[in-house]
């Protein structure tokens, strides 16, 4: 079987689907992967041939656009389809040469989609996020403000959905290509318990549990109670960080903050707090009692997956979703404000209040009942055959 794998330039989103992807070419399957330099080195190390999309004229790379994404309608179907044309000879000249079985892509590589309705290829969603209907879509909460924003810009819309029916994409709106239904066949990395309105979605959809990888880095415990805090490698909110030290400095726990780019914030810790660039997230959640996060999909399932209650942080509306259901399977406790107090008294309730631990245990028993990368592989084989 030959897979065309489409993905964003995002650690998020591409992480995930590598143990799928191992678990397809150590079957002798290959699979063709899509994607940026970056990840070359990931891509290859899980037997896949890399496709570079590097040269193109692909606008999602740069940050400031990629933020944009999220709250304007408009110019992310501009972005959508002016990254789908400029990669459309270069993906036709290679759906010619290596002829696939199916096209596997990213729920938001929209241009994977566009492919294989364009080559009437088998088509699988890979949804590193929740799976969204219009029943799981309600924990988006989107105000009424965004909704007339994105009405407003419909004939902005319509203007970009011609450029791609004039090369040939035979798509009649922005819901053929953003919307999956349950027809669609689709890979979500997460369990039906975790999953919102799990029962709402038909059996094309398999919720294989979130890709864990192995611990490389042991981290040594050094007190009772260790407290661990990461909101992502963009998060540059300096009062939150100060806050946070502020609060735990007299404290007996340890705690650990990874902060990506910007650890030199920060000089004379205390003894109890140490602040790392980057860190083995999996070896310091296998020793941590307490995670606060900004409720990224993969932190926060890998914080559960090791049984670790959170406080949550969300920062979009995508990481609010995730932080909703949290709170409603009672796993952690969202922070009411950033204040030093706020951030002590949330601590001190969930490593108090057992049942937050409890949650999390019952959750993550249910990632570990899923398939994982067999399951999905499995899924793949059967679909072409």
């Amino acid at each position: 079987m030959k897979v065309a794998w489409f993905c964003i330039p995002a650690h998020g989103h591409t992480n995930p689907t590598l143990g799928v992807v191992k678990d397809l070419t150590d079957a002798g399957h290959e699979v063709y992967y899509f994607s940026f330099k970056m990840f070359r080195g990931k891509i290859e190390n899980v037997g896949a041939h890399f496709i570079s999309c590097d040269a193109y004229d692909f606008e999602m790379e740069d940050k400031d656009n990629a933020d944009r994404v999220g709250k304007d309608m408009a110019f992310a179907t501009e972005l959508l389809v002016s990254s789908t044309l400029a990669l459309d000879e270069m993906i036709a000249e290679k759906v010619e040469a290596i002829k696939p079985d199916m096209i596997v892509s990213d729920s938001v590589a929209y241009w994977g989609k566009l492919t294989a309705m364009k080559y009437n290829i088998p088509y699988v969603s890979s949804t590193t996020t929740f799976a969204f209907n219009r029943h799981s879509a309600k924990y988006m909460k989107r105000g009424a403000r965004e909704i007339i924003k994105m009405l407003l810009a419909m004939p902005k819309i319509n203007k970009q959905i011609k450029r791609l029916q004039v090369k040939g994409y035979a798509i009649k709106g922005i819901l053929d290509i953003v919307q999956n239904d349950n027809e669609t066949n689709t890979i979500v990395y997460t369990s039906k318990a975790f999953q919102p309105c799990s029962d709402t979605f038909s059996d094309k959809y398999h919720f294989i549990g979130p890709s864990i990888r192995p611990i490389e880095n042991s981290m040594k415990k050094t007190s009772k109670k260790t407290i661990y805090i990461s909101m992502g490698t963009v998060n540059k909110n300096k009062e939150f960080y100060l806050n946070c030290i502020d609060a735990l400095k007299t404290t007996d726990y340890q705690v650990i903050i990874s902060m990506g780019d910007n650890s030199d914030y920060f000089n004379d810790l205390p003894d109890n707090i140490q602040v790392y660039k980057s860190v083995d997230q999996m070896a310091v959640l296998s020793i941590s009692d307490v995670f606060i996060t900004h409720c990224g999909m993969n932190s926060t399932s890998e914080g559960l997956y090791f049984e670790v209650p959170l406080i949550l942080f969300p920062q979009t509306p995508e990481q609010g979703a995730v932080a909703a259901r949290v709170t409603e399977l009672g796993a952690g406790l969202k922070l009411k404000s950033i204040s030093k107090e706020e951030v002590l008294i949330a601590i001190n309730e969930v490593l108090n209040n057992s049942i937050y631990k409890e949650n999390a245990v019952n959750i993550s028993k249910s990632f570990k009942l899923c398939g994982g990368a067999k399951e999905a592989r499995s899924f793949l084989e059967t679909i072409i055959s």
